[in-house]
């Protein structure tokens, strides 16, 4: 018997998305047998070489969820004190005009040694154009180089601040910089420590301890105005990670100066770089596993604060233990155990012959189910057939009782009619009438024997 039902069949369109459908899916139980205990088994696709194909590591970018208190007042110190440089960007990048991050600020201080000059580096045309200049309020220290007083501070939900290791206090300030900010009820601190190169590492391991919940603490070495953002690889380090002849800040190794106040700047808002002491380093070439993955993420469409947690969150570190472990895989498959590949083989073996089994008995179960489904109009028909004469004394029910070896019998029959396999109807119906008659002749013998032995008609027992 031909039966037919509806499946959800996934159909792949031409922007890879998959959609469902519904699909009229019509079988024998003999087709179904086949696919089910001979099918063949789906080759394991191999996944590709994360280290030759970047792309097939890569996955689509996704929303970050960004830190708490990211509005409100934000607090800007080291910067727009050098007369050559602006440095506008930190503040462009606070302001959030292009909506990349998840920064909401109402107000931008910044807190420098020269209001009056600063305000002039800052009133350009694109701060205008981007609003900056209506969040912009300009406050000036009482010393140059003079950190702000908690006083200066209050209100603020964020500070980014900057200090130089040209400067022998710089380690005391990182400690001076948190506890001001947790005096002023500061919520999220990034600090930028620039020429690092110059610090003793002992003092720089004792930052840690001072290092808390939304902060953010990065040494980079000296910084380069001419290399672009985004021209350069770069890494992302903790700070315990930095070894003296490997990723080490380098006298001789600059970073971009755009590029540091973009990573720092953006971490202020990044769960990933939260209660973290790091290290900026571009001591890296460009076919490097940084360079790869970094161009693969941009490639990808990540945006720059996505680009930057990844690397942030050991996106690098995760991107060489795939390479290794693809490595490994690759190996392992072209040089197989032969004692792993028999224990495959003898387990697949195993369940290959539970699932056969499992699907004979479900085979069997559905053949048995059609029949007695047959079984049961033949013998519906039979009985309205017969109750149209007036002379039935049973209802349907018993009716269906009384006959159902001979429903079974026409079930069986029309299920393998169904099905295509060989029947004869008229010799099957003639033996299954003679076995009948047997087992009624069967049956009348013993009923009479047994008749007999107790004594018949109104006769004894042989044992009275």
């Amino acid at each position: 018997m031909t039966t037919s039902s509806e499946a959800f069949v996934f159909q792949r369109s031409n922007d890879r998305s998959l959609t469902f459908t519904t699909a009229t899916i019509s079988s024998s139980s003999n087709t179904r047998l086949h696919a089910g205990i001979e099918g063949g088994r789906k080759k394991k696709e191999v996944a590709p070489n994360p280290e030759e194909k970047v792309s097939a590591y890569v996955e689509p970018p996704k929303s970050l969820d960004p830190r708490a208190n990211l509005d409100g007042k934000v607090f800007v110190s080291g910067y727009v004190n050098t007369p050559e440089r602006s440095d506008q960007q930190v503040f462009d990048i606070l302001n959030n005009h292009d909506g990349v991050s998840a920064f909401d600020f109402s107000a931008i201080v910044a807190f420098c040694d020269d209001a009056p000059a600063a305000k002039k580096r800052l009133l350009s045309r694109s701060a205008r154009y981007t609003g900056l200049l209506d969040k912009l309020e300009i406050v000036q220290s009482t010393s140059a180089g003079a950190l702000p007083t908690a006083e200066n501070l209050m209100g603020a939900s964020c500070w980014v601040a900057k200090l130089d290791a040209t400067d022998p206090a710089a380690v005391s300030q990182i400690t001076d910089v948190t506890n001001l900010a947790k005096q002023a009820g500061v919520s999220n601190l990034a600090i930028t420590v620039v020429n690092s190169h110059l610090l003793d590492s002992s003092s720089v391991s004792t930052v840690n301890a001072y290092v808390g919940d939304g902060v953010t603490v990065a040494f980079v070495g000296s910084l380069d105005d001419m290399k672009k953002e985004g021209s350069h690889p770069y890494r992302i380090l903790d700070i315990e990670n930095v070894k003296e002849d490997d990723n080490k800040i380098l006298a001789d190794t600059t970073f971009s100066r755009e590029e540091s106040v973009r990573i720092v700047t953006e971490s202020l808002g990044l769960v990933s770089a939260s209660k973290r002491t790091i290290a900026l380093t571009s001591n890296v070439s460009t076919n490097s596993t940084a360079a790869v993955l970094i161009k693969g993420l941009r490639a990808a469409g990540y945006s720059r604060p996505q680009e930057i947690n990844d690397i942030m969150d050991s996106g690098v570190e995760k991107y060489e233990e795939a390479i290794e472990t693809y490595k490994k895989e690759k190996y392992e498959r072209e040089n197989p155990d032969p004692e792993k590949l028999a224990r495959e083989k003898e387990e697949q073996e195993k369940q290959m012959a539970i699932d056969r089994e499992k699907r004979m008995k479900e085979i069997e179960e559905e053949k048995k189910k059609e029949i007695e489904e047959l079984a049961t109009e033949w013998a519906k028909r039979e009985y309205f057939r017969k109750s149209l004469g007036g002379n039935m004394a049973m209802n349907e029910e018993e009716y269906i009782k009384s006959v159902w070896e001979r429903a079974m019998f026409e079930g069986d029959l029309k299920w393998r009619m169904y099905h295509g396999r060989d029947t004869d109807e008229r010799k099957e119906l003639a033996e299954f009438l003679s076995q009948q008659e047997k087992k009624k002749e069967v049956a009348l013998k013993r009923a009479q024997e047994a008749f007999e032995k107790n004594g018949g008609l109104g006769g004894k027992k042989d044992n009275e």
